[in-house]
């Protein structure tokens, strides 16, 4: 039997912060300044999303690297993160001050030693204003309902404070444009059954003179489209069966009537309806075929993504040869 890996440190690796940011001038050089003495060897990027206060020269005057990006949108701004920069290890956190930098360590310890691909903040709460009871509800409902379409999920879906392997972030196809990128990150680690584990963080509420860019229900249903969406890209067999299953029902609902009085009386008196369920039955068929189509693309998009995803080493590997 092979001997367990030995823990390593990540001193050798290198480490990217990320930090997106929209009018963030109150609260982005505490950010930029707690990641740097939380973890003195990585390199922060702070990523400007068309802010109209100071926030780009509060982060430059901190000492992050500052990029700007054009559209609107907290997804696209990680999907140019994915793309422009190169690491080893990625630390995406928002640049809102609400987050727990030295928990950083902790996480990408325990992605290291692991060799996770994923390891997400979970969100405890420290002041009473840090967490607006909807988004609570609103984060419970969603996780609940991850988990019920795509297998048991981590506890805090919509935490901005993640720590993420090389070959996650490489193979890693950013699709949303807004903040429902949280939840396309844990769908798409759920989807291919990549390791993740998940970590107890502080969390605060923002500093004075800094508000949250947040809808509840705007937001919400954004997340649940986002999810519905999904769930009919990657599980196209289920979700157009069951669309076919209930057209079925209600042709077969609206034939029996029909039926019962052709065989008493011999005659059909409702030739529109009949016709009607006739329609929605051949509907029901086609759906079925849609989705039988559509998972065989699926099958192989999905096999795309874990060959783009085994190109890239595991977790710290290198660091690893180097102290063999």
């Amino acid at each position: 039997m092979p001997a367990a890996p030995k823990p390593v440190g990540f001193d050798g690796s290198k480490i990217a912060v990320l930090v997106p940011c929209y009018n963030e001038e109150v609260a982005v050089a505490k950010v930029v300044k707690d990641f740097r003495a939380a973890l003195p060897s990585a390199t922060i990027f702070v990523f400007d999303n068309n802010s109209t206060d100071n926030t780009v020269a509060a982060a430059r005057a901190a000492g992050a690297e500052v990029f700007l990006e054009r559209h609107q949108g907290k997804g696209f701004v990680v999907r140019r993160m994915f793309t422009d920069l190169e690491a080893d290890i990625y630390v995406l956190v928002d640049g809102d001050a609400t987050y727990h930098a030295p928990s950083a360590r902790l996480m990408i310890e325990r992605l290291l030693n692991d060799r996770l691909d994923m390891v997400v903040g979970n969100r405890v709460d420290q002041e009473v204003a840090a967490y607006r009871a909807g988004h609570r509800t609103g984060n419970r409902l969603l996780t609940g309902f991850v988990a019920y379409v795509f297998g048991p999920s981590i506890k805090d879906m919509l935490s901005g404070y993640r720590v993420f392997s090389r070959r996650f972030v490489k193979s890693f196809p950013v699709l949303s444009g807004g903040f429902e990128i949280e939840t396309e990150l844990t769908i798409h680690a759920l989807e291919l059954g990549l390791p993740a584990a998940e970590i107890d963080t502080p969390y605060y509420s923002r500093p004075e003179g800094s508000a949250s860019k947040l809808n509840t229900w705007r937001d919400g249903f954004r997340i649940l489209r986002t999810i519905v969406n999904l769930y009919r890209a990657e599980r196209p067999l289920t979700f157009f069966s069951g669309i076919g299953l209930v057209l079925a029902l209600a042709s077969i609902g609206l034939a029996v009537p029909i039926f019962i009085t052709f065989v008493e009386t011999g005659l059909v008196p409702r030739l529109p309806t009949a016709i009607l369920s006739m329609g929605l039955m051949l509907l029901a068929f086609l759906s079925a075929a849609v989705g039988l189509v559509l998972d065989t693309v699926t099958r192989g998009r999905r096999e795309m993504k874990l060959l783009a995803y085994l190109a890239h080493r595991a977790p710290g590997e290198e660091i690893r040869r180097d102290q063999s």
